[in-house]
């Protein structure tokens, strides 16, 4: 992993790169999507101010996107992004301070925003036809014993949607059930799909709507069966990361941002045939539109 390049420890080279990223055809007007814009140059001038010829706003690279009117220099941000989308179980907010200078609270929200930027926009269906997508559920956090006898609900369900050689869509839960596990199936994978479970009732009537369901018994020790057609051990491998990522990287996840965790792994996992550099810049390519202020991440956690 090198750190050491230019965009990482030069704030012009940063900018530089994000403009090649963002603007291949030139400046774009984030105010009103004109190309009709002028570079202000001069010492008068902060580096990378744009002007557009037709409404006459001025901006720069980051106007629109997570990074706009922070004080964090642009080379630190490429560098956080390039740490989280390169850690394959995650990176520390406290270990990102150690190693920009920056607060932990600093480090913290570069972190949740570079994780908003993960975030698809507008994802079609996983699956099709003559495709498989296994769904599972785990539990971050909480007391084996208590799922078990089901004297405390769960606080932090996590139910994966994989297409086997594809992409996943994971989802923070408020509990595992039809009725909140049915508009998750319907919306993110085609009925035309093959839908793998476990022996789960949950899933029972909901599979009847796609082309097959299978299930697997693992109260059996049941994983593979129909020459190893019928499994979910593809859910089962993402979740062997998820889990080592909270176990070993983040120890606690607050349940009102777990979704954006969900997003960080599920990031890393469907662009796995990427390398490093590749990675990180698809999730910069992801990061306009989607502006997060820390006020808003302070009155979801409220």
């Amino acid at each position: 992993m090198d750190i050491t390049a230019p965009r990482y420890t030069n704030e012009t080279a940063a900018r530089e790169h994000l403009e090649a990223l963002m603007w291949p055809d030139g400046p774009f007007c984030p105010h009103c999507g004109s190309l009709n814009a002028t570079r202000l140059a001069g010492t008068h001038h902060r580096a990378g101010l744009v002007q557009c010829n037709d409404c006459r706003q001025q901006f720069t690279v980051t106007v629109g996107t997570v990074f706009e009117r922070s004080k964090v220099p642009l080379n630190k941000w490429l560098l956080v992004n390039h740490l989280l989308v390169s850690s394959k179980k995650g990176m520390s907010a406290h270990q990102i301070a150690r190693m920009i200078g920056v607060t932990y609270k600093t480090a913290w929200f570069m972190c949740h925003r570079i994780r908003e930027a993960m975030k698809p926009t507008n994802p079609g269906p996983l699956g099709g036809p003559d495709s498989v997508v296994e769904a599972d559920e785990t539990y971050v956090g909480g007391k084996a014993k208590n799922r078990a006898t089901r004297t405390v609900k769960p606080k932090k369900a996590v139910v994966a949607l994989v297409e086997r050689d594809g992409q996943v869509r994971s989802f923070h839960v408020a509990n595992v059930t039809a009725k909140t596990l049915r508009p998750l199936l319907f919306t993110n994978v085609d009925r035309s799909s093959a839908l793998m479970t476990d022996e789960s009732p949950v899933y029972t009537r909901l599979g009847r709507e796609f082309s097959y369901h299978g299930t697997v018994n693992h109260s059996a020790s049941q994983y593979v069966t129909l020459g190893g057609f019928k499994h979910s051990n593809t859910a089962e491998n993402f979740f062997s990361i998820f889990k080592r990522g909270v176990i070993g990287t983040y120890h606690h996840l607050s349940e009102a941002h777990l979704g954006r965790y969900t997003a960080e792994f599920d990031f890393r996992y469907n662009t796995r045939l990427l390398n490093d550099h590749e990675r990180a810049d698809v999730c910069l390519k992801g990061i306009t539109g989607k502006r997060l202020t820390y006020r808003r991440t302070d009155a979801i956690a409220a």
